[in-house]
């Protein structure tokens, strides 16, 4: 355990919530063969844990479409790991979680949209083989997120 802690990673149901910075999302995003789904979050945003359920659930539907849901926490630095750990594991989230080690909104939410002001839930929408990009800033819901999603297939 100390070992994933120095490393910046720690697992969750079998996965790792990992640290990235801004320019490793770009990187992640820039090298993606899929549709994606990021979803910027924190533990203690009610419109998000509200809106992280159906996303899953979503995003699995298409599953075989090559969508994945990448959520991106937000939460302060003493969230990491651990709280951000526990709260996904107590609702269920089951789609990759990485921390994003960031304190400068100014630097790095227009490295993901020059429109972001910094708000969450925040969803980038993004489809690398055809270029398609659409970012929202506010809770969707289930109807409006699906309806989205297929625009970006």
């Amino acid at each position: 355990m100390l070992l994933l802690l120095f490393t910046g990673i720690i697992s969750v149901k079998g996965q790792t919530i990992a640290s990235w910075k801004v320019t490793k999302l770009q990187d992640y995003i820039s090298k993606s063969d899929s549709v994606l789904v990021i979803n910027f979050w924190a533990t203690f945003c009610k419109p998000c844990k509200e809106e992280i359920p159906y996303f899953e659930t979503i995003v699995n539907k298409y599953k075989d479409q090559k969508v994945k849901l990448l959520l991106v926490s937000l939460d302060l630095p003493d969230f990491y790991p651990n709280k951000i750990k526990v709260f996904a594991e107590k609702n269920n989230y089951n789609n990759q979680i990485v921390w994003l080690n960031e304190a400068n909104a100014d630097y790095f939410c227009p490295k993901v949209d020059k429109a972001w002001m910094g708000g969450i839930p925040s969803t980038l929408l993004v489809n690398p083989k055809t270029g398609y990009k659409k970012f929202f800033e506010q809770q969707m819901k289930p109807e409006e997120f699906e309806k989205e999603l297929k625009k970006a297939l």
